[in-house]
């Protein structure tokens, strides 16, 4: 992996995507890249927390997951995001985290790094395309390079086959099928070889 360093930066309120993520950071330390875990801040009060009894688990299960900062974005040359869709956007929490970064951006620190993105909903067709699109966007506005899983491997099919990145339709028991993992450590590897490349053309440049 050419020492490789990726960041995974997830939101997750009942664990959907705190699975997905925990996930890639597995395959990514699997492909020898240096990884960082990390969650964004959570905006909702306890009050809203407290009313879903899945919420507070997850809340509760992350908590010692340090929270990601910008810090975590200039040290990686990889960034894979994974965040819920709300109403067909990505969560609050991870829009102001990605509208934090102004001061990086205006350094020229998130020019060509290389991102891809992750997202779940409660339905089939609750909006995971159009959270990956909105998530994309401001990584255009930062010159990154964005790396979707297309369809570059069969793994990609049982999870769904969405092309903007693995999408996890949350089950009744609030899990994720196992199906989805394949499509997950695919779009990881995928997103470090092409980090891996584009690392080692600037230094052989």
């Amino acid at each position: 992996m050419n020492n490789t360093k990726i960041s995974i930066i997830f939101y997750s309120a009942t664990g959907v995507n705190y699975q997905m993520a925990s996930w890639a950071a597995q395959a990514a330390e699997a492909a020898g890249a240096e990884v960082r875990l990390r969650r964004v801040h959570e905006l909702a009060p306890d009050k809203a927390i407290d009313s879903n009894p899945a919420w507070r688990a997850t809340a509760d299960a992350i908590k010692s997951i340090p929270e990601a900062s910008a810090d975590d974005l200039d040290w990686a040359d990889a960034i894979l995001f994974s965040v819920p869709t709300r109403f067909g956007n990505m969560a609050a929490q991870m829009k102001q985290f990605i509208d934090l970064q102004g001061p990086l951006w205006a350094q020229g620190k998130l020019v060509n790094k290389v991102v891809s993105g992750m997202t779940s909903a409660q339905n089939p067709h609750g909006g995971q395309e159009m959270t990956l699109q909105s998530l994309y966007t401001p990584m255009m506005h930062w010159g990154a390079v964005i790396v979707p899983p297309g369809y570059t491997d069969d793994s990609l099919y049982p999870a769904g086959g969405n092309p903007y990145g693995t999408s996890a339709t949350q089950q009744d028991d609030g899990g994720v099928l196992p199906e989805v993992r394949p499509a997950v450590e695919h779009q990881t590897r995928r997103l470090l070889e092409i980090a891996d490349w584009l690392k080692s053309g600037r230094q052989n440049a």
